[in-house]
């Protein structure tokens, strides 16, 4: 069963673009790997940090929208967290919207 999924990750800000766009390369392609689909991805771009992580002050935010079996999620994460260039990540589900017809049924 496939479903979507946000992933939200925070880079390094010391990063290139070359270093950015390796990084999300990797990410799409250890989620088409496990058989995901990778939707959208989208360049928040660099922002300041609410707290220290990893000692750095700024991240480079990344958003990327993806169709996924629940059972890939954790290999994409493993691999997720062994990147030395994400400071952060945050799986969340997409619950599918309730449709009108079915709720007055």
């Amino acid at each position: 069963m496939v479903r979507d999924y946000e992933l939200t990750l925070i880079l390094r800000s010391q990063l290139e673009e070359e270093g950015i766009a390796s990084t999300i390369e990797k990410v799409k392609g250890w989620i088409e790997g496990e058989g995901g689909t990778v939707v959208r991805v989208d360049h928040w771009g660099r922002r300041r940090l609410a707290y220290l992580i990893r000692k750095e002050r700024e991240g480079f935010y990344v958003f990327v929208l993806a169709q996924l079996d629940p059972a890939q999620v954790v290999r994409i994460e493993r691999n997720i967290k062994l990147s030395e260039d994400i400071l952060r990540h945050l799986f969340v589900r997409i619950e599918p919207e309730s449709k009108p017809e079915a709720a007055a049924a």
